[in-house]
């Protein structure tokens, strides 16, 4: 009886959760009964104007959305050169499954002798899916994560790493060119929203023609980002700025946050800076280690990483709330040069300057003596990093690519902690601790790839890397350690 009732209860339990979506399905046809491929379907909140579900029909005209219970939506039905439909519905909390057919009307090319201009919202090219940021925008947006987060079957988490469809976004290039070596929260918390025009979500993605499809590039997604007309060979960016009191207290707070990009069919620079004492640290451990695994390989581009592993990571960083003072100070610039059809020069340069402070209060009671101990603990800490890429990928034919990186690393890094303590066993105790290093890295790392014929291709690597390290720790105690522990019974 006890295996029944939990079959029955998970099965209970099953049906409410299917019970919440249903599908609404159906073919879309032009007027002569002909099915439309690649129409898409789109359907939105009435409530709110939000995307809640999108479909692009199959050779067949066929597609199918999931909605939820218990809300009204609007049905947006478009293909190129055919006449929008827009059609509500209700979708009751009871509601079944929905079969729902459209047939759209040629729409006439030319009225007045304007020409008609319509832009499909989604258009799916082989591996390539195309994004028409206008046809998702409310207006509100002000990064390019905010448009990511328009964009049906892409998700945007608060670090900025990107998902679509469930796989994580490897790279994120602006024109074709790598946006701070491909990273992805510089690239969504940085370049403005109004510039944007195109997505592109490129799947199956490898960088090196000759390995494409020889890898697991399956599993591998990149995203380029196609700008709009007037921000093409053209400076462009914002300055964000404000001051005020630190969460009502009388100690001020500010924040400086200009940017400025320029792209051009032969150059792109990206300046982005950042200087702000209320607890933004615009880079972080992941964004470190982006950038230090980012070397290419044989396997680059299918979903293998090159990762160094190194202790020159520095002290831990918080963010926000998670530390008594934070002051950031960040600069970073990106370029990109297409010297010639054949030769493309890249790079990056980061400076990074976080100061901490750290404040913990502890109090612990021991229940069997009833001693008490209170402990105060106060770290300041520095972290200083420089870090320099360049970058060159040569490719005199289609049978030969040699790619060529160099990375170099210089971080400076102090810790001094006091910690006071208060017992009635131990009594007051004192621990001075300062904490040191200044460790650099240069990392050369070169791949050549040469295609013989339809069945053999040669690839070779070299890499040289020079690190060197120099902690420092020191700790004093004003109490001798374990008194009264070992004494004479």
């Amino acid at each position: 009886m006890k295996y029944l009732l939990i079959a029955t209860f998970s099965l209970l339990c099953t049906s409410a959760f299917f019970a919440q979506n249903i599908k609404v399905e159906g073919v879309i046809k032009d007027s002569i009964g002909e099915p439309l491929e690649f129409a898409n379907i789109i359907a939105t909140q009435l409530s709110t104007g939000e995307i809640e579900s999108y479909a692009i029909t199959n050779y067949e005209g066929r597609y199918k959305l999931n909605l939820p219970v218990n809300n009204s939506y609007l049905l947006r039905v478009s293909f190129i050169g055919y006449e929008t439909i827009e059609e509500s519905v209700i979708i009751a909390e009871d509601a079944q499954d929905l079969n729902k057919d459209f047939v759209l009307n040629s729409q006439a090319s030319e009225l007045d002798g304007v020409e008609i201009v319509y832009e499909m919202p989604v258009v799916v090219k082989g591996d390539t899916i195309v994004y028409n940021a206008d046809s998702f925008n409310r207006g509100d947006e002000r990064k390019l994560g905010d448009v990511m987060k328009n964009l049906p079957g892409i998700e945007v988490n608060d670090d900025g790493e990107i998902q679509v469809e469930g796989k994580t976004v490897s790279k994120v290039m602006v024109e074709g060119k790598d946006f701070f070596d491909g990273d992805s929260k510089l690239a969504t918390k940085n370049i403005p929203a109004d510039a944007v025009d195109k997505v592109q979500v490129l799947r199956n993605y490898n960088e090196v023609d000759q390995m494409r499809g020889l890898g697991n590039d399956q599993d591998n997604v990149a995203i380029n980002i196609k700008l709009k007309e007037g921000k093409k060979s053209f400076w462009f960016g914002e300055v964000t700025a404000g001051a005020g009191l630190i969460d009502d207290s009388e100690e001020g707070g500010y924040l400086v946050h200009p940017k400025l990009f320029y792209y051009s069919e032969k150059y792109s620079i990206n300046v982005i800076t950042d200087f702000n004492n209320i607890g933004e640290v615009p880079f972080t451990f992941r964004d470190y280690f982006n950038f230090t695994g980012g070397f290419r390989n044989f396997n680059r581009g299918g979903g293998t990483r090159f990762e160094i592993s190194e202790s020159d990571l520095g002290f831990a960083v918080a963010q926000n709330n998670r530390a008594n003072e934070i002051d950031t100070k960040f600069l970073a610039a990106n370029f990109s040069w297409n010297t010639s059809p054949s030769l493309d020069i890249s790079g990056f340069g980061i400076l990074s300057d976080n100061r901490t402070n750290f404040v913990t209060n502890s109090v612990r009671q021991f229940i069997a003596t009833g001693a008490t101990e209170t402990t105060t603990s106060e770290e300041d800490q520095q972290n200083q990093l420089g870090m320099v890429k360049l970058s060159a990928v040569y490719k005199p034919s289609t049978r030969l690519q040699i790619d060529y990186d160099v990375l170099g690393k210089l971080s400076q890094q102090e810790e001094d902690g006091v910690t006071l303590s208060q017992s009635i066993i131990n009594g007051n105790n004192s621990i001075e601790e300062q904490k040191q290093n200044t460790p650099y890295s240069v990392n050369q790392n070169m791949n050549a790839y040469y295609t013989l014929d339809d069945k053999n291709i040669f690839a070779g690597q070299a890499q040289l890397l020079l690190q060197n390290e120099d902690p420092f720790y020191q700790a004093i105690q004003d109490a001798v350690p374990f008194r009264g522990v070992f004494t004479e019974l």
